[in-house]
């Protein structure tokens, strides 16, 4: 899954980009996912058909969880913030508390630190995993325990260097963390398994060699707040150093600055790709030089670094950074919003026994479904608004998934299942 051809070398591309430029456009996520939609609505795929008369019964589920959800239509975000609201508690609140008297650039800071190690560890836990949380008596599983496991720890400090400043995450101290004190602050044991813990830990390791290194090109502190300085003060994107940066900005910030640490085996020119992979559907012709680019054949989708822009999109705000062009940003392909589609009957597979059987993140099964979630969640955003009555403005697709898809995708796999999603993926704590 590597191609090399020159290791180290950026070759230009589209518009005079390079390839990894062009792989972190959350356009070029958008293209290459609708080239392979359109190739499994022709009746090309052997994996999957399309049923596109089932998206409006799709659409009519979502509204009703929304509309039970957020009866006022006042929908947040989807961000890593709502799982700190879990169980009735104000997190947020509590965390704020602690940092009164502290400037508006540091509050964000600690808001930033926390949100990107909270992210970062929010792959899927396991149907076993739990959490109890003292502070409020109450126990948590899935995603909402990570977030309130992840939460406690910075709190306490886990990740800070400097026992009289807790409320921060030091790169040297994510290098320290190993297996068995992340199983630590999640509680972990036999008979409390969470699945790719050894996988989350390297992860936090190699984020602190990459703070490290990114801080000391800038003159920054070595901690993921970096990026507050980088997207306001003219260190990166936006290159006006304003206080108001674009939602696709966001992104490639995050890319450019974590890219080291995503191992996937995707690999080009010597630059890691994370979550972009090959598929023969993907197309990419650069119609400007006439001939194949360099990124061709190659779909990216970098689920866990949109999950994080879109969570980095209140601090921001809070922040007083006006953030822009919110739908820049595409729909996140992972278990709830594909798995809704799935079980809504919008996405079938022809063999049932596919739904059975353990894949891996690079089969081009996973490929084709995650790049149809994508497009599809594009095409279902608006049969939601209209049958909500707002508009994209009013209703920006980080509400749709927050309101939503992703609410009834876990709706459905409850409906239908356990609760569990209807594909079953290898996971290494690092995609899914």
């Amino acid at each position: 899954m590597s191609d090399t051809p020159s290791a180290g070398h950026t070759t230009p591309t589209r518009h005079g980009r390079d390839a990894a430029s062009v792989l972190r456009d959350p356009a070029t996520i958008r293209e290459r996912c609708a080239a392979i939609t359109r190739a499994v609505s022709e009746g090309r795929s052997s994996h999957f058909v399309l049923d596109r008369s089932r998206l409006d019964g799709v659409a009519g589920r979502v509204e009703a969880v929304t509309r039970a959800a957020y009866p006022t239509l006042q929908i947040p975000y989807h961000s890593r913030w709502r799982h700190f609201e879990v169980g009735g508690v104000n997190r947020k609140a509590e965390l704020d508390a602690l940092q009164a008297g502290r400037s508006l650039a540091d509050t964000a800071r600690a808001h930033i630190d926390l949100t990107v190690i909270s992210v970062l560890l929010d792959a899927g836990a396991g149907p076993q995993w739990q959490f109890d949380e003292a502070a409020s008596g109450q126990r948590f599983s899935r995603s909402e325990g990570l977030g309130v496991a992840s939460f406690r720890a910075f709190l306490r400090g886990d990740f800070s260097a400097w026992p009289d400043d807790p409320l921060r995450v030091d790169a040297k101290v994510l290098q320290r963390m190993d297996a068995d004190a992340l199983g630590k602050v999640f509680q972990c044991s036999p008979a409390n398994p969470l699945v790719g813990l050894a996988g989350r830990a390297a992860l936090l390791q190699r984020l602190g060699g990459a703070l490290l290194e990114h801080a000391g090109q800038r003159s920054l502190e070595a901690r993921p707040a970096l990026l507050y300085d980088v997207l306001t003060a003219g260190h990166g994107h936006p290159p006006s150093g304003a206080n108001e940066v674009s939602a696709a900005h966001v992104l490639r910030a995050l890319l450019d600055t974590f890219s080291p640490i995503w191992l996937t085996g995707s690999v080009l020119h010597g630059v890691p790709l994370g979550d972009v992979w090959p598929h023969r559907w993907a197309g990419g012709e650069d119609p400007m030089a006439g001939r194949h680019g360099t990124t061709d054949g190659w779909v990216p989708f970098h689920k866990l670094s949109q999950w994080l822009a879109y969570s980095l999109l209140e601090p921001l705000e809070w922040a007083g950074v006006n953030v822009t062009a919110l739908d820049s940003l595409t729909g996140l392909p992972e278990y709830r919003n594909g798995g809704l589609l799935i079980d809504g009957g919008v996405i079938q597979p022809r063999s049932l026994a596919n739904l059975s059987r353990t894949w891996q993140v690079s089969d081009e099964f996973i490929i084709e479904w995650r790049a149809m979630t994508v497009s599809l969640l594009d095409e279902l955003a608006p049969l939601v608004r209209a049958r909500l009555g707002r508009t994209v403005e009013q209703m920006p697709l980080a509400c749709v998934l927050e309101g939503g898809t992703w609410a009834t995708g876990r709706v459905l796999a409850r409906e239908l299942r356990d609760g569990s999603p209807p594909l079953k993926i290898t996971s290494d704590g690092t995609v899914f």
